[in-house]
């Protein structure tokens, strides 16, 4: 199967009072026996179009259906609600992932996480094991490192010298100020740097790949370390060569071949 046999519908999700922007990739030849569907969790200045064809690759490689999704605030989805972000914010998306599952009559979802979005992957398979197959993360944080916030100033120099704010809003739109502000701002604020979701990790019974590139300038190997020795199932890690923050980017070939890997152990569990 490829790409081009994949059926591609985006609609408007409504989750009452804000809607958030849904992209389905459904193989045309299903098999009858249904398949967990995959979730794109996207990172915090990211959206579906920046995820560009990794998505319906990995759907076509393992014939799993296929769900990406803008967070609220982000993309084509409604903008912030214009409360604070509070320290809590990643957490505060599982109940909203699951909402978006229970709305896409979505029983079983096999996570991938970038970034926030796979912090976020780990809380849910934790709150919601009934509904998380499997996790893979992807330049994942699970606590603060002093490089992490080196690389948020650093971002932050690139959004005040450079065309980072136009190359941003052709994706974000007039959500792209508030969009970045909420992610630097959040990350940097001294309140932010005891954060930690370390104690999620032991109730993650599913399995678990957690990838990260070797040159990632937001996180160190500690951040692999910590998910592959707490959780509770099966978990394998690996630090890609040649990568950074954006494996499915910068490492497309090898990414995909390692997510359909663990993408096929899982379905084979589950027969």
């Amino acid at each position: 199967m490829t790409a081009a046999d994949l059926t591609c519908t985006e609609t408007d999700l409504d989750l009452g009072g804000y809607t958030l922007r849904v992209r389905r990739l459904l193989p045309a030849n299903a098999t009858a026996a249904p398949r967990p569907t995959l979730v794109f969790l996207h990172d915090s200045l990211g959206c579906i179009a920046l995820w560009r064809d990794f998505p319906a690759q990995l759907a076509a490689a393992t014939g799993c259906p296929a769900l990406v999704y803008d967070r609220r605030g982000y993309g084509q989805s409604s903008g912030f609600d214009g409360a604070p972000r509070t320290n809590q914010y990643l957490e505060q998306e599982a109940p909203v992932l699951r909402q978006v599952l229970e709305a896409a009559g979505i029983e079983h979802a096999i996570l991938f996480g970038h970034s926030d979005g796979g912090s976020i992957a780990l809380v849910a398979a934790a709150l919601y094991p009934e509904r998380v197959a499997g996790v893979i993360t992807e330049g994942a944080h699970v606590f603060v490192e002093d490089l992490t916030l080196a690389g948020i100033r650093e971002a932050q120099q690139q959004y005040r010298r450079t065309n980072l704010p136009e190359r941003l809003a052709r994706y974000h739109g007039s959500k792209t100020d508030a969009v970045f502000a909420a992610w630097a701002d959040t990350w940097l604020a001294p309140a932010f740097r005891s954060w930690n979701i370390e104690a999620y990790l032991p109730r993650i019974g599913c399995p678990v790949l957690v990838l990260q590139g070797l040159n990632d300038e937001y996180g160190t190997e500690a951040q692999v370390s910590a998910i592959t020795a707490q959780v509770a199932g099966p978990a394998h890690g690996v630090l890609l060569p040649g990568a950074a923050h954006s494996p499915h980017k910068e490492a497309p070939a090898e990414t995909l071949r390692l997510a359909t890997k663990f993408v096929q152990q899982v379905l084979e569990q589950r027969c």
